[in-house]
């Protein structure tokens, strides 16, 4: 018989409730020594050896057997194949969530723009792509095409170039739904390396392996670790920490449907954390013998009640107005607002990775066909944070062009700035323009 599940029970008016929800959300990503000093040998490898480091580790590392760099060089027609291979549903699914994500960040798209004063002075700003991104996607049994969907998306509508895929294939395992996802995003280039190694190359570039602007993607710890190191080298999109989804519910939900939300972050890992928070304790009862009626049901069952026994929580507060204040206190990458009226609730949201709004609104169909990013920040960094956007591969660049009568206005505002900081240069270059 499998044993009861047991997640705890915080209650808000507890007056040890900020301590205890602080090591509830506690999160600690750093690497331990031996595995920053195994990355920090791996990018030192991929840097003086190129080529022959990679596919040496490749060897190592994923078990195969490869002669060279050639052997671990996808081209496009392979990812056309994938195509074929899938089933006819799949491809659909693959296709209208595409097709939906690209609807999405088309909107997100910046212009250049300018304004010209009075005297003839030109200001403004101009918006251009990244040359080139990479993109990690994990390989072997935990594929995420949905992944390959949010991250190359949004670089090809802003107009990136090139997009370079790395996808491990562990034991010659072949994911041919990444390779469908890769085809119909726009990939341009995939290699089949993975773990640190990968990331160096994309960051330093190899004989084979461009060298990348940015490096956006999901991957274990070694990819964490790379991505911190080479962050400097190359653009990264951000460290991330375990999912996480905070339902917010009034009590009126159907408590089966909540619990199953719990579960579709539960299951990614051990560390995910799945929480709810409601004014309802007897709802919250409720949702709790709804977790232990199926959680048998769960092909990844332990996975699941390992998730919510560590770090899971069901919260009892006053009443929604503090709902949604222990809301902004967590700062959730997913948040369900699981209630009667969500707008009314909405202004009052100020730290959220992604916003569910109403009992209809399962978490899940933002991970793959909403059409808004699932690339969200973690571990409280929604405070700071915002999804993977189009504007991740864009830069800007300031605009400033001078008439002579607002080189000359303006000199004499720089001029006496520059003295203050005694930059006598600085003077002097802008009082040369200065109209007598």
């Amino acid at each position: 018989m499998t044993a009861p599940i047991t997640i705890r029970r915080l209650n808000a008016a507890d007056p040890e409730f900020a301590r205890h929800l602080d090591h509830l959300l506690s999160w600690e990503s750093v690497s331990d020594e031996a595995v920053n000093q195994r990355v920090l040998d791996i990018i030192q490898a991929v840097r003086e050896r190129g080529d022959a480091a990679l596919v040496e580790f490749t060897q190592r590392f994923d078990g195969l057997q490869v002669a060279s760099m050639a052997d671990l060089i996808l081209p496009r027609e392979r990812l056309e194949l994938a195509l074929t291979r899938i089933t006819p549903a799949q491809r659909e699914a693959l296709e209208s969530a595409a097709a939906r994500v690209r609807s999405y960040h088309e909107k997100q798209k910046q212009d250049s723009w300018t304004y010209t004063e009075a005297d003839g002075t030109v200001l403004g700003q101009q918006v251009t792509p990244l040359d080139r991104a990479g993109l990690y996607v994990p390989g072997g049994k935990a594929s995420y095409p949905s992944s390959v969907l949010m991250n190359a998306i949004p670089a090809k509508v802003a107009g990136v170039a090139e997009v370079v895929m790395v996808v491990p294939t562990p034991r010659g395992e072949v994911n041919e739904l990444v390779l469908a996802a890769a085809a119909i995003a726009g990939v341009d280039r995939v290699f089949t390396i993975g773990g640190a190694q990968a990331v160096a190359a994309l960051a330093y570039g190899t004989e084979s392996v461009p060298q990348v602007d940015k490096i956006v993607g999901p991957g274990n710890i070694y990819v964490a670790t790379a991505k911190r190191h080479v962050f400097g080298q190359v653009g990264i999109d951000m460290i991330a920490g375990p999912s996480e989804i905070l339902v917010v519910c009034d009590g009126q939900t159907d408590p089966d449907w909540i619990a199953m939300d719990l579960f579709s972050q539960a299951e990614h890992d051990e560390d995910a954390q799945a929480i709810l928070v409601s004014p309802d304790a007897e709802f919250l009862d409720r949702v709790a013998e709804s977790i232990g009626k199926l959680l048998p049901t769960m092909e990844r069952a332990e996975i699941i009640r390992t998730s919510l026994e560590g770090r899971g929580a069901l919260i009892q507060v006053a009443d929604m107005a503090q709902a949604i204040q222990v809301a902004n206190r967590i700062a959730p990458e997913h948040l369900e607002l699981s209630v009667a009226d969500p707008q009314q609730w909405l202004p009052q949201i100020r730290h959220a990775g992604a916003i569910f709004m109403g009992r209809y609104t399962a978490e899940a169909l933002g991970d793959y066909c909403a059409g808004p990013n699932h690339v969200l920040p973690t571990s409280g960094t929604a405070r700071f944070s915002s999804p993977l956007g189009v504007y991740d591969f864009q830069k800007r660049s300031s605009i400033i062009f001078c008439s002579a009568d607002g080189a000359s206005a303006l000199g004499k505002t720089a001029s006496v700035l520059a003295r203050g900081e005694s930059l006598t240069a600085h003077a002097r270059s802008a009082e040369y323009r200065i109209k007598n």
